[in-house]
């Protein structure tokens, strides 16, 4: 049977997370969404997917360090950073500074595996964003290290060049934690599609943000805060909504394909999205968002999703809209690296089939007999 998207098909087994199961919802390795984003950070997050455990204070301890002392750029990565144009795609720069360190850093030398590779990476993609934005939106050249304990505050601190501030700081972290992992989705599944084919890990990553950039998957979140920006007041939103879905314009942040009663992590997103607005004393884009989730439940029976509120929180964190897709992948390589090593460990090349819709088979006609 073939179903459009693959839609309702299940392509393997995974023991990573839960996604949309009744009665379970949305786990990773066995642990509630909910729970975690209340109680954990992105550093034990992120060890419990690529080491399989919920660390330890002194496992933990261990990890942030280590996540720590890999925050350094070689030169040659600075020197490309400084080469791409300024408007490059920050999703793009990740991408390519991807190849980059892959070739540098290779996978199998000097003990690295799928797992260090990872962390590597997670802790490096926020120097890389801010050394390119900083450099080429500032001309500075930055040092990539800083004082800060966290993968949350080192990127802020970076971007905005003082120490970051601990309610923005703990707000990102915890939409690291919601964005980590989610099962076979489109860019996860592209991770384990290269991965089947026994290529290296930095391959899949590189791929996996490929799959990412696209506005139907990671960039609706940029395309959201555009919507948000767009209007002028909540009066001037549910009008201009109104317009658009008689017009059957489709509006990036609502519905998923697996969460039909609501996306668990929208309520959590959008509690952080208050908070934040509030502590700036400036509501105007909450108050919009909030009326624009109103109309579509009342005219679409629609809920958002992660990315919609995550749209505000993050630019209440002072995030460059170009950049909300990147931090997403700074979370999601942790969730991919997983996956990685799952498909690894009982490997088989991904290949499904497809119904041919051509032309019937017909013959070669020769050049001199073409109409």
């Amino acid at each position: 049977m073939t179903s459009s998207g693959l839609n309702g098909v299940t392509a393997g087994s995974s023991g990573i997370s839960t996604v949309g199961q009744e009665d379970v919802g949305l786990t990773y390795r066995g642990y509630s969404i909910t729970d975690l984003a209340e109680n954990s950070t992105f550093e034990e997050v992120a060890y419990l997917l690529i080491y399989g455990k919920l660390p330890g204070q002194k496992e933990l301890d261990a990890y942030k360090k280590k996540l720590a002392g890999l925050r350094s750029l070689p030169d040659s990565l600075k020197t490309l950073l400084e080469a791409m144009p300024a408007s490059t795609h920050p999703m793009d720069v990740l991408r390519t500074g991807t190849s980059l360190l892959g070739t540098l850093e290779t996978e199998g030398e000097g003990g690295r595996t799928a797992a260090t590779v990872g962390d590597r990476l997670t802790a490096s993609f926020g120097s890389m964003l801010a050394y390119w934005y900083r450099f080429h939106s500032r001309g500075e050249r930055i040092e990539t290290e800083s004082e800060e304990e966290t993968v949350a505050g080192h990127f802020l601190s970076l971007m905005s060049g003082k120490p970051a501030d601990p309610l923005k700081r703990d707000a990102l972290d915890t939409t690291l934690v919601l964005y980590a992992e989610h099962e076979f989705n489109a860019s996860t599944f592209t991770a384990r599609v290269i991965t089947s084919t026994l290529s290296d890990t930095y391959s899949a990553i590189a791929g996996a943000i490929g799959a990412l950039r696209g506005p139907l998957h990671g960039g609706a979140n940029e395309a959201a805060m555009e919507l948000v920006c767009s209007f002028d007041s909540p009066q001037d939103a549910e009008k201009s909504l109104l317009h658009m879905l008689e017009a059957r314009r489709l509006v990036m942040g609502f519905g998923h394909r697996v969460y039909k009663n609501g996306d668990p992590r929208s309520p959590i997103v959008k509690e952080l999205a208050r908070q934040l607005s509030e502590a700036a004393g400036n509501t105007s884009y909450f108050d919009i968002s909030e009326r624009i989730e109103q109309v579509m439940m009342r005219e679409k029976a629609m809920y958002p999703n992660l990315d919609f509120y995550a749209a505000t929180a993050y630019h209440m964190c002072g995030i460059p809209t170009a950049m909300f897709t990147p931090v997403f992948v700074i979370a999601r390589t942790s969730g991919w690296i997983a996956h990685v090593i799952e498909q690894r460990a009982d490997n088989k090349l991904i290949r499904p089939l497809s119904d041919y819709t051509g032309p019937e088979a017909r013959p070669y006609v020769g050049m001199g007999d073409r109409g």
